[in-house]
């Protein structure tokens, strides 16, 4: 799978199996495709060669393979938190009756019962995407793609991000997520998916990944170090 703009190719003869178990992260230094990959994943860019498909489906813009993606920044409604959810709920095709059931269950995992009737975008950073985290769940989706959710939050939110992620994985969902932070990989992950200048050089692990990493771009990468 292969995506050029511009006459530049972003993303070069990717070759990517992801298994339906285990969390799996995907990492690399700033510009080596990271994040276009997760769109590509996400159907939101077509590639220019290749497919994807999801359980031997062929991705489309109609289903995406039971796909939900979170982004760094979450996109909220101006609405408040309970609102958010069953719009979602209904864009999910979640009957009417049914709708602040399922609402108040996801708040009650998101911790944000206390905050149902607030506006989604007073939230401190860590609630808003916790939400967004939260109402991605609403089309009861297979696989859920995670576009460094915690880059901008303090220590106290990406824990508590993650706990909530974490329970998500564990629960029956598949994760993938993007992130550049080798500890955040260390807790979550058993799987890491390392790309450099747009090519996956590195797929392993996360144990044998950190201890034994193969390729030089993995390897200066861990060790802080620039590999051009």
């Amino acid at each position: 799978m292969s995506v050029r703009r511009d006459g530049r190719t972003l993303l070069n003869c990717l070759d990517l199996s992801i298994e339906a178990a285990g969390f799996t992260v995907i990492m690399g230094p700033n510009g080596a495709g990271k994040s276009l990959l997760l769109r590509v994943l996400a159907n939101l860019i077509r590639p220019d060669e290749g497919q994807i498909k999801w359980s031997d489906i062929a991705a489309s813009r109609q289903r995406a393979g039971g796909v939900a993606v979170v982004f760094q920044k979450p996109v909220l409604l101006r609405r408040s938190v309970l609102a958010n959810l069953e719009f979602a709920l209904a864009a999910a095709g979640v009957p009417k009756p049914s709708r602040r059931t399922r609402a108040d269950e996801l708040l009650a995992m998101a911790g944000l019962q206390s905050l149902s009737e607030s506006p989604a975008r007073v939230l401190s950073g860590g609630e808003q995407q916790r939400l967004a985290l939260v109402r991605a769940l609403a089309s009861v989706p297979q696989v859920l793609l995670l576009d460094e959710p915690t880059a901008s939050l303090d220590p106290q939110a990406t824990r508590d991000f993650e706990q909530l992620a974490k329970s998500i994985h564990d629960s029956g969902t598949k994760i993938v997520m993007v992130t550049h932070d080798v500890g955040q990989a260390h807790r979550l992950a058993d799987e890491v998916v390392f790309i450099h200048q747009g090519q996956i050089v590195e797929v392993a692990p996360t144990a044998h990944f950190f201890e034994n990493a193969s390729h030089p771009a993995s390897k200066a990468y861990l060790e802080g170090e620039l590999y051009v």
